[in-house]
């Protein structure tokens, strides 16, 4: 096809606009010559210096072509490649990118309390039980900080919050001297970090900028007032989650239940709100609402109550100029702060390396303690001095964000759901959604559970509706699948409340890890190195079997995996492709075995009935080749 384009009074030239690189662009620019300048401009060998200018013309033509469909691609979400455009993709369509997330454990806080006399029997002494805040943080081994998300109240023991009792040691009499309290606490990995930002004259849609690599959330922001502002998810969301301390000034009604539930839940009303977004730059901006006047919203616009209603002059305030921008100085998408200066308190670190080892995490670090008064100081500070702490499981979930392909399978998963869980894949989106700072989920796939029916005595199983299995999977420091542990667990059942189906129940389980290593053997064209072929079909294995492009119940398509080592430049027959189990946690591999000759069906290796993953967990090991001759 071709277009007409005058391009003067006395002659049409006809231009094709279908050339996209510098051998077509030459090509048409010589036929060009031939046709309208064939007097002028005859001799086309590589010698005139002519040629020059045209391969010139053909070189900007062919850069200018990249770029434009450079500038094209980056506009669609599965052809970007840009980390800025997939930024801005990510925000257009309602998802948050992950500059870095936090791993999450749960650490057994321990202190000793000295043994008191009550009655004949001897118990612990609760006036030395402590309150060791939330925010206060511990030390790996490895040189990662650990804070707590909830209070270790001593004091407080419930069957959702127990706090754990043993006898220490025991006096010449064996009478209890001391014992060992013990109480479970979430806490995530991270540094809380401050900076103040000094605010001038009032401004709508205030933005403040923040450098922080190693961003993880916001925790807190208070103005020179003491007023705290909230994040929300965005400006026009006027009420935040709250939780409060179930006291009497609290609620006269519920306080007498503050031993099974210490906190409430309320709705807050709240002008003072404020968004974030992450740049691919590491720079986190602040944004603030609109509400840029000190009168009342009703003033600014009017009440649909009045309009139409004469006033004493007799006119209509229907002749009032309505304008829709006004809610733009109302506090309808929040205040702006003005002549004050914010302290911003944000959390800082995660990444892989926070993915500590269980029993690590047994250092001190700087602790909020509240005690009673009125008691002995001197075995105050000896119990202060007796707080110890550890992990009996591995800390799980930090990671160092979205990668492209992360962002673009959750940037379209995210704007699918539609903040809803309806669907299986709206659950899976959700779930792998989980913010940054209450651990990560690597891999999840739901399915409906199976019972026992109530109406029959077979033992047929058949789906109930009404309940859904949540398989999923984390990695660990090593970005080795793992089970998740406890803490994220409790927080994505916690997390999943707020938007799942009112009659659907969720039940979070691991799924199966299946290691296995794979062998196969090719042939090689003359004139090809052995072993840069072989070294280049390991490479392209590798790169197959990434953990970040495979999920649960995939199976492996034995085909895929011979035409992807066939393609490698250089093999000219690949006689054998073999995969075989790798088990035994003494070993390093899952404890799971797994049948792979069974379970391969027309060239397909298909995962367990039970949800599993395959994974090669050791490429540099478990994927071996040789080349063979004739």
């Amino acid at each position: 096809m071709a277009y007409t384009k005058v391009s003067n009074k006395t002659q049409d030239k006809d231009v094709k606009y279908l050339s996209k690189d510098f051998n077509s662009f030459k090509k048409q620019l010589i036929e060009f010559a031939e046709i309208y300048f064939p007097n002028n401009f005859n001799d086309f060998s590589e010698g005139n210096p002519g040629m020059m200018f045209l391969e010139m013309a053909s070189y900007v033509g062919d850069v200018l072509s990249f770029y434009t469909d450079t500038q094209l691609r980056e506009v669609f979400l599965q052809l970007a490649e840009d980390k800025e455009s997939l930024f801005n993709l990510a925000y257009s369509l309602g998802y948050k990118p992950k500059n870095s997330t936090a791993a999450s454990v749960i650490l057994d806080i321990t202190q000793l309390v000295p043994s008191k006399l009550i009655s004949g029997s001897y118990e612990p002494d609760y006036d030395y039980a402590l309150n060791i805040q939330a925010n206060s943080t511990f030390e790996s081994t490895e040189n990662s900080s650990f804070y707590t998300t909830q209070d270790a109240d001593f004091n407080f023991s419930s069957s959702f919050n127990p706090t754990t009792v043993s006898v220490f040691n025991q006096d010449t009499l064996n009478n209890p001297e001391y014992y060992l309290l013990k109480k479970k606490v979430p806490a995530i990995s991270g540094e809380i970090k401050t900076k103040n930002f000094p605010i001038g004259p009032i401004e709508k849609f205030k933005t403040i900028s923040l450098f922080a690599r190693d961003f993880l959330s916001i925790e807190s922001i208070i103005d020179s007032d003491g007023n705290k502002w909230h994040e929300v998810p965005y400006l026009a969301q006027d009420t935040i989650f709250e939780e409060i301390t179930n006291n009497a000034a609290n609620d006269p009604d519920l306080f007498h239940y503050n031993a099974q539930t210490p906190y409430l839940l309320k709705l807050l009303k709240s002008t003072k709100r404020f968004i974030t977004r992450i740049n691919p730059n590491d720079i986190i901006e602040i944004q603030f609402g609109a509400g840029i006047s000190d009168k009342a919203d009703e003033q600014i616009i009017p009440n649909p109550d009045n309009i139409g209603l004469g006033i004493k002059d007799g006119r209509s305030t229907l002749d009032l100029a309505y304008d829709p921008s006004n809610f733009l100085h109302t506090k309808t998408y929040g205040e702006a702060p003005s002549n004050t200066t914010l302290t911003v308190s944000y959390l800082s670190g995660g990444g892989i390396d926070a993915n500590v080892n269980s029993n690590t995490i047994t250092e001190t670090g700087i602790l909020n303690v509240n005690n009673k008064t009125g008691i002995n100081a001197s075995m105050l500070s000896f119990i202060k001095s007796s707080i110890a702490s550890t992990n009996l499981e591995a800390a799980r979930g930090g990671g160092s964000g979205d990668t492209a392909e992360e962002l673009k399978m959750n940037i379209s998963a995210n704007f699918a759901a539609q903040n809803r869980t309806v669907t299986k894949e709206d659950y899976i989106i959700r779930t792998l959604s989980l913010s940054p700072k209450l651990g990560r989920v690597a891999k999840a796939y739901i399915q409906q559970d199976d019972q026992l029916s109530p109406l029959t005595t077979e033992p047929n199983r058949i789906p109930n509706p009404l309940a859904l299995n949540l398989y999923t999977l984390g990695y660990d420091q090593n970005k080795n699948l793992t089970t998740l542990n406890t803490a994220t667990k409790t927080n994505l059942a916690t997390y999943l409340e707020q938007y799942r189906m009112l009659t659907d129940s969720i039940n979070i389980k691991n799924a199966f890890i299946i290691n296995f290593s794979m062998d196969f053997i090719i042939t090689t064209f003359k004139n090809y190195n052995n072993q840069e072929v072989l070294l280049q079909c390991i490479t392209e294995l590798k790169s197959y079997f990434n953990i970040d492009k495979w999920q649960i119940n995939q199976p492996i398509i034995i085909s895929e995996v011979e035409n992807l080592i066939g393609s490698v430049k250089g093999v000219q027959t690949v006689e054998d492709v073999s995969f075989e189990n790798k088990n035994g946690e003494s070993l390093g591999y899952s404890k799971y075995k797994y049948g792979f000759e069974k379970a391969t069906l027309n060239n397909i290796i298909y995962p367990s009935m039970d949800p599993s993953i395959f994974e090669i967990k050791s490429p540099n090991l478990d994927i071996k080749g040789k080349v063979t001759t004739y």
